[in-house]
């Protein structure tokens, strides 16, 4: 009995092992590596730490409108004459042979224990507060809005990164099957020259073509180290161990016309909407630097207890009032005016240069997605030729109808064919990408459709 639930156990831990090293083992996705990057990549951080300051700035302009209270306790001692006079009265301690000269003059020492509560409140300050508060709620919205475009920006990295890995990977393959080609060519060309079919030149052209695939190789797996260097960067995760990714397949992705894709990206672009957002908050800002020009009322109170000491009993007094005041001199407030109606002039030239360029940017991305698509349908159709005039020329060289020359020109098409077309594969994705960002709809999970 223990020996069989023994053998359970173990037989239960290969299990879970086995499935840990099956988890382990699965592919990278794009969705996995963009939650990761918008989770762990600085510029991120550094846009929500951005939005939270700004959160915290809309809280703080509200607390203009409540009143405040203070606590003071002070403790005091000395002999000025009018010190102790006044203390001697907001003490209640005050007696008639306080009056005497010499004590007036040279009064002795005294001390005083005041507890005193003070407030105050502005009732009306002509809506400038109002106007500051409105000012903080479009900051913080701008800047909400920006971190979204961050965040766009980044998935758009790591789609290009993740890509560019993907790529690569691709290249080697081809530059390992082209390796394998080119050897497989030596060794007939060797053979044709034993069996004088062909000439030592061409033995030669077969090596030099054997060496520079081993270049194109080496070249590859740069290429490839580079880009999981990108793609750590981009995902904000330097650990990042090499590992397998799922290959994005090519896709035929649907397209609007160019006025839609425009109209979108003018509703939708996270970083026009900043700018808007802070076009407004600047206009807040015109009106609140207007508001100083005009009264304001303000309302305060204080409540004091005055001791000998702190355990003895005193006096105690209060004092409230309203205060309405008028600056009949603004000069520095027509200065604080003009800043901020230049302040909103240089933020209504901006938006209107940024919706210019994001036209521009909508209209240059249509464009290439048309030519990726394009590109991609040529590419497939070069590389099936490709191939088909490769396998031709296998059969004409064997039975020594064509040249060496002849046969090394078809495979260098061939390869660069296949190149060709794996790079318009992740041309054409890419192209969507940018679409999509130029539009602002760049979500993770449109992101997520790409592959």
């Amino acid at each position: 009995m223990i020996s069989r639930l023994y053998h359970t156990l173990c037989l239960t831990l290969l299990l879970c092992m086995g499935g840990l090293a099956a988890t382990a083992q699965e592919p990278l996705t794009l969705r996995q590596a963009v939650d990761q990057a918008l989770g762990q990549n600085p510029a991120a951080a550094m846009a929500n730490a951005g939005g939270q300051e700004a959160r915290s700035a809309a809280t703080m302009a509200r607390t203009q409108l409540l009143p405040h209270l203070n606590f003071t306790e002070d403790i005091s001692r000395g002999d000025d004459p009018v010190y102790a006079f006044g203390t001697r009265l907001r003490q209640r301690q005050f007696t008639q042979d306080d009056f005497a000269l010499n004590d007036l003059n040279r009064p002795q020492p005294i001390g005083n224990f005041a507890t005193r509560f003070s407030g105050s409140w502005t009732a009306f300050d002509s809506f400038k507060t109002q106007r500051e508060i409105r000012r903080a709620d479009l900051s913080r919205d701008s800047a909400l809005s920006s971190s979204k475009a961050v965040n766009q920006q980044i998935v758009l990295h790591v789609v290009e990164s993740y890509q560019a890995v993907l790529y690569a990977q691709r290249e080697i393959d081809v530059a390992q099957h082209e390796q394998e080609t080119a050897a497989a060519l030596l060794n007939s060309v060797a053979q044709h020259v034993k069996a004088g079919l062909a000439v030592e030149s061409d033995q030669m052209s077969a090596e030099v073509n054997v060496a520079a695939r081993k270049e194109e190789l080496i070249a590859a797996q740069g290429d490839l180290e580079l880009g999981w260097a990108e793609l750590r960067e981009a995902m904000g995760a330097p650990e990042l161990k090499v590992s397998e990714l799922k290959p994005i397949e090519p896709h035929v992705f649907s397209q609007l016309a160019l006025d839609e894709e425009i109209a979108t990206a003018a509703k939708t672009r996270p970083d026009l909407m900043a700018l808007a957002q802070t076009q407004s908050a600047q206009a807040s800002a015109v009106g609140a630097a207007r508001s100083q020009f005009g009264p304001s009322v303000n309302a305060y109170g204080n409540w004091e207890e005055d001791r000998g000491s702190l355990g003895s009993s005193g006096g105690n007094n209060w004092v409230a009032g309203v205060q309405i005041s008028v600056d009949i001199l603004p000069m520095g407030k027509r200065a604080q005016l003009a800043q901020a109606s230049a302040a909103k002039q240089k933020i209504d030239a901006q938006l209107s240069a940024s919706q210019q360029h994001v036209r521009l940017e909508v209209s240059q991305a249509h464009i290439h997605r048309q030519t990726a698509a394009l590109s991609l349908d040529t590419a497939r159709a070069a590389m099936d030729q490709s191939a088909e005039s490769l396998r031709i020329l296998k059969n004409r060289y064997g039975a020594g109808l064509a040249t060496i020359t002849d046969l090394l020109r078809a495979e260098d098409a061939e390869r660069q064919s296949q190149s060709m077309y794996w790079k318009a594969v992740y041309a054409n994705t890419m192209a969507y990408a940018e679409l999509l960002y130029a539009t602002g709809t760049l979500t993770p999970n449109a992101a997520e459709d790409l592959q």
